[in-house]
């Protein structure tokens, strides 16, 4: 053999040894060993954490259970919206706050907001995955068309959350869209319904 091929092989060793220690502290994990700190409980897979139980992956957190993209998340607005039981319309004063979520399936979450005529909404919107979005919210036609002075939040990259403050005056229609390219044409877009 030639030093190539010794230089492969030992790179595959590694690479296969990584993967032996990860199968073997999820075995250890599996059959009740010890677990390195930081690793369950509240740390990173387990408990609270990032990937396990309420976390950002598991249990009802972000992707997982009853998260918003791995289960029963109804794509509802943070606070209750016209007509549920207390709701309480935002004002320039106090907005109301509407979670959006951007994915990697160029979808934005949820895709009907309902809100109440002259309401002022806060959106928050978080990306999902690694492609950069934007969201632009106002008048129907303006979002259709990318109009410069739309209000819009550029350059949103993943697990960012940034905010928009937005009031809806008169009776619409009115949309929010991302522009990044591409995606307006995949579907990336929304419908605000005004009660």
């Amino acid at each position: 053999m030639n030093s190539r091929h010794f230089a492969w092989l030992g790179a595959a060793l590694v690479v296969a040894g990584i993967a032996l220690l990860g199968i073997g502290s999820l075995t250890s994990l599996a059959t009740g060993g010890s677990t390195p700190r930081g690793w369950a409980g509240t740390g990173i897979v387990g408990g609270s954490g990032m990937m396990g139980g309420s976390g950002m992956m598991g249990g009802s957190g972000i992707v997982g259970g009853s998260g918003i993209v791995g289960g029963s998340w109804s794509g509802a607005a943070s606070a209750p919206g016209p007509g549920a039981s207390g709701f309480v319309a935002g004002t320039q004063a106090a907005p109301r706050v509407v979670q959006i979520v951007a994915t990697p399936q160029l979808r934005l979450l949820p895709a009907v907001v309902t809100i109440q005529a002259d309401e002022t909404i806060t959106f928050e919107v978080t990306t999902m995955g690694p492609v950069v979005h934007e969201f632009m919210v106002g008048p129907a036609a303006d979002v259709a068309a990318d109009k410069a002075g739309t209000p819009e939040i550029a350059d949103l990259g993943m697990m960012q959350t940034r905010s928009l403050t937005y009031t809806f005056a008169g009776p619409g229609p009115f949309s929010f869209a991302c522009h990044a390219p591409g995606h307006y044409e995949a579907g990336m877009t929304g419908t605000i319904v005004v009660q």
